[in-house]
Order: structure tokens, then sequence, then C-alpha cells
């Protein structure tokens, strides 16, 4: 199936052709790894890509039925490609039939129509994420019991959606990096680009490795409803520049996040984990609950919280900056426009008849007849 409108065919395997036809390509790879399924010596390879491994089986009470948890492991890797493709099709579903009608109707320019394509995208993302994290919170008692973070550490069994949600994480930055050379991203984009999806992935599956799904679950959930909020207000943004008020409650909800990111990330790693009981480090078991380990991530969360405030603060002073540079030029505007021109007044005659120091009288007879009068 086609998802983009090809004008030209550019020439077979071209930096070009490559781009255009890039879903189609992704397309016919993940069929293939369906298609597996069907035949018995491809299936066991095939339901290694496609569905969650590593189930654990545990009977919590003799009365009760027995649960379905989920380990991590190395088959996992093949996991996240299979949905790594799955991420690249939707992407370029979203832009096909979304973001490219839209980009239509605005008439934007090449700036703003990059910035809208990736906003568009993350939004997108991050509102899916951001509904999907909040039904896995729900099921915890995070609310009434924030301990459930670091108790019984290490919490090497997860249920399904835990799982399946780091995956889809995973997955879903993996796929950022390609999108880079099959959106055509300019270059003076690429840098800033790269570090928040390399900030996303070392976090993401850090905490997925290290067995901390619980407090990273915890810390993404804010953290995209933050990002959701902005990337949603710079979309209404490009469609009308009078629509601001958005910023605003962003600004806000940032700095709270980042407030509750470093109180969550300092009661876990300084007061909770050093104060369990499974103290010491162990790859079997899938314990990392040592001083070094939790210093470096402590430190990594941290440094990570004021690289992003930074970035903050210089953002709203780049704003201010604008804001107050437009004021003034509109100042000057109305004061040129709105003060009237000067008209030339006539002079008033000045007291006893002179003008301009010249003496003129009003007797209009001639010198002879005044000279006869008077004698």
């Amino acid at each position: 199936m086609g998802f983009r409108k090809k004008n030209k065919s550019p020439p077979v395997l071209s930096h070009e052709f490559v781009i255009q036809n890039h879903a189609d390509m992704v397309s016919c790879l993940a069929m293939i790894i369906l298609l597996g399924l069907m035949f018995e010596v491809t299936a066991k390879f095939a339901i290694m890509f496609i569905t969650v491994q590593y189930n654990v089986t545990q009977v919590l009470d003799e009365k009760s039925d027995p649960v379905n948890f989920y380990q991590y492991g190395p088959k996992d890797v093949a996991t996240v490609f299979f949905y790594l493709l799955i991420a690249v099709i939707l992407h370029a579903l979203i832009q096909e039939y979304i973001l490219d009608k839209m980009n239509r109707r605005l008439h934007l320019s090449k700036t703003k129509h990059s910035k809208f394509n990736e906003s568009g995208q993350l939004a997108a993302f991050y509102l899916f994420s951001f509904i999907w994290g909040c039904s896995i919170l729900t099921a915890e008692d995070f609310a009434t019991n924030p301990t459930f973070l670091w108790e019984d550490y290490p919490h090497t069994h997860m249920v399904f959606q835990v799982k399946f949600f780091y995956i889809c994480q995973i997955a879903y930055w993996l796929h950022a990096l390609p999108e880079l050379y099959f959106q055509k991203v300019r270059k003076e984009d690429i840098p800033r680009q790269l570090y928040y999806i390399c900030l996303y992935v070392v976090h993401i599956s850090g905490a997925y490795i290290l067995n901390l799904h619980r407090l990273g679950l915890v810390l993404l959930v804010p953290h995209y409803l933050v990002e959701l909020l902005f990337h949603a207000s710079r979309l209404f943004y490009f469609s009308d520049e009078n629509k601001q008020k958005g910023f605003t409650l962003w600004a806000l909800l940032f700095v709270i996040a980042r407030l509750l990111t470093l109180t969550l990330s300092v009661l876990t790693f300084g007061f909770g984990l050093p104060r369990t009981e499974n103290q010491g480090f162990s790859l079997a078991e899938g314990n990392f609950n040592v001083l070094t380990i939790r210093m470096t991530c402590l430190a990594a969360i941290c440094l990570t919280q004021a690289w992003m405030m930074w970035k903050f603060i210089n953002f709203q002073l780049k704003k201010w900056r604008e804001h107050s540079q437009n004021q003034a030029s509109k100042k000057k505007t109305t004061t040129t426009t709105v003060s009237p021109k000067s008209k030339p007044h006539k002079r008033e005659p000045t007291r006893g008849g002179a003008a301009n120091g010249v003496v003129k009288s009003e007797d209009k007879t001639s010198p002879r007849a005044r000279k006869a009068k008077a004698s």
C-alpha cells in the first residue's frame, strides 16, 4: 500500500527512493514476520518478534488462580525491533492522513512546517502514552502508599501491561532515530532532537533493565502530560498566533513536574532503597541496590532535570525579549501614526498695526494731500 503520492519516480535504491517508499518497505518487512506464524518451521522465530517473552506463572494463594508475570531478557531486542517497525508505519500514517492535510490548509513556512510535523507526531504519542500510563497506575496504590516505589525491591516481575508499555516506549524512541533521515530533518534541528531522543532511550531503558519500572512509570506520566500540553499549545499557536495561553499553563506545570521528579528520585534513591532488606549486586536476581548504582541513577536524573530547567529558562528569556521588542516597535508605530501633522498658522497682526517690524498706516491719501491738510 502506498502512503505517499509520488509525482516523480526517483532511481531505485537512491536516497530519495528510500525516503519516499520507506513506509512501504517497512510494511513489507513486518508482513514477512507476520507470515512466519503460518509455518511451523518459522513460527517459533516469528513469535519471538511479535509476542512478549519471558512469561512466569506464580501462585499467590492456594485458593486463587495462578497469575502471569513477565521478566526481561535478550529476546526483548527482537520484540523491540518488531514494534519499532510498527512505530515507523504509524508515523507515516499520521503524517500522510493528518499532518500533511493540515499543513496544506495552514500554508506554513519551511521552519514552521518542520516544527508543526514534530509537534503533531509527539502530541499524538504523548497523549496515547499518558492515557496508557494512567490506566496502569490506577491499578497500583501509589496515591495512598508511595513506598511501593521501593518496597520488595528488586521488582523483577512485571504484569503484561507494564512490560508491553516499556517495550513500546523503547521501540518508539528508537524509531525516532531513522525518522530523522526519513523526514529530512534540517541539519540545525538534528542535534536538538538527538539530545532528547537519546535521553529518553537511556532513562527508559535504564529503568527497565535496573528493575526500577515502578519509579520510571510514575515519573513518565506527569512528564508526558507536560510535554503533551507544550506540543498541543504549539500546534494551536501555528494555526493562530494569538493563541498563547497554553504556554503559560505549560510553564507552571513544567516547574511542578521538575520538582516532583527530583522529590521522588531523592526519596527513592536516598531514603527508600538504602533501607530495604535486599542490599547488594546480583545479575541473576536482578538486584542492583548498591550505593554506586543508586548515586549514579540519582545524579543522572538530577543532571537531566537541571539541563531541562536551563533550557526552559533560556526559552522563557528569549520569549520575554521578543515580547518586549514587539511592544517597543508597536509603541513607535502608534506614536508616528497618531501624532497630527503640524499645520502653518496665519500670523496675527502685531499691536499698533506693525507686522514684521514694519508700521503700516491706515491712511490711504497721497503725501501732497496730507501736507496741504497739515498746513
